[in-house]
């Protein structure tokens, strides 16, 4: 790889850094302090690799919780990658022996880096994916270290690091929307963000499953809103193909 290219994918991975490493300490510290050894964090994050879920599985391994609730637990909270992988299946067609790694190190962070990424000309796709999920992963990987050898020997107080999650998704939302210039999906989500509260705050629906609600939600209007948009652009070139042959 060129080294002007690596240092487009280093200068491109910065926010994924700062965020990984401000999420990932509090990960290897509350590992350590539900009383798991410190090593156990890099563990996870090299065959895991999923932030929300390696948060969430700390707390149901220290709850005793049997297999099959880790197992449906897990699959509910990382089920939007389903939606990831289809939508990436063109752009990782010529990846070759990358795409494995591609498709296990598919966070939402690396999933809003590639879709607002061109591939520069010449450039091996496999390769240049890959390196930026590679960072990504490795950003990840030293600050569950840094924050599971810490937290063996330093007392933390954890108030306020928790929005360093929402801080890093607005960052690469304003990225999308800026490279996209498309509104529509984040206005859906917060819509079924917002109805989702409201129907949880009316007794509607409980906490355990608001979640996966406002998921289907907002995949279900999106996918409604593409297809109408994809129906107006179908019917607008159709107009102008039969004025054209008026013309004529």
């Amino acid at each position: 790889m060129k080294k002007e290219t690596f240092l487009k994918i280093l200068k491109l991975t910065m926010p994924v850094f700062f965020g990984y490493i401000a999420i990932g300490i509090p990960f290897g510290i509350m590992l350590v302090k539900a009383g798991y050894p410190w090593w156990l964090a890099p563990v996870m994050s090299v065959t895991m690799y999923a932030g929300a879920g390696q948060y969430i599985a700390v707390g149901l391994f220290a709850k005793g919780a049997s297999f099959s609730e880790i197992a449906i637990a897990e699959l509910m909270v990382n089920i939007r990658h389903i939606v990831y992988g289809l939508s990436l299946i063109k752009k990782f067609k010529d990846t070759g022996k990358w795409k494995p790694y591609l498709v296990f190190a598919l966070t939402d962070e690396t999933y809003a880096l590639l879709t607002v990424t061109d591939l520069p000309k010449d450039e091996n796709p496999g390769r240049f994916y890959g390196t930026i999920a590679l960072l990504n992963q490795s950003y990840w990987i030293a600050g569950s270290l840094i924050g599971a050898v810490a937290g063996s020997v330093i007392p933390f107080d954890f108030a306020g690091v928790d929005f360093a999650l929402t801080a890093l998704f607005a960052v690469l939302l304003i990225e999308q929307i800026k490279k996209s210039k498309d509104f529509v999906p984040p206005v859906i989500g917060i819509a079924a963000t917002i109805l989702c509260i409201a129907l949880r705050n009316l007794n509607v629906i409980s906490n355990d499953n608001i979640l996966l609600i406002a998921l289907c939600t907002g995949i279900v209007c999106l996918s409604f809103a593409k297809a109408k948009k994809q129906v107006c652009e179908e019917e607008s070139e159709e107009k102008t193909v039969a004025a054209e042959g008026g013309q004529k």
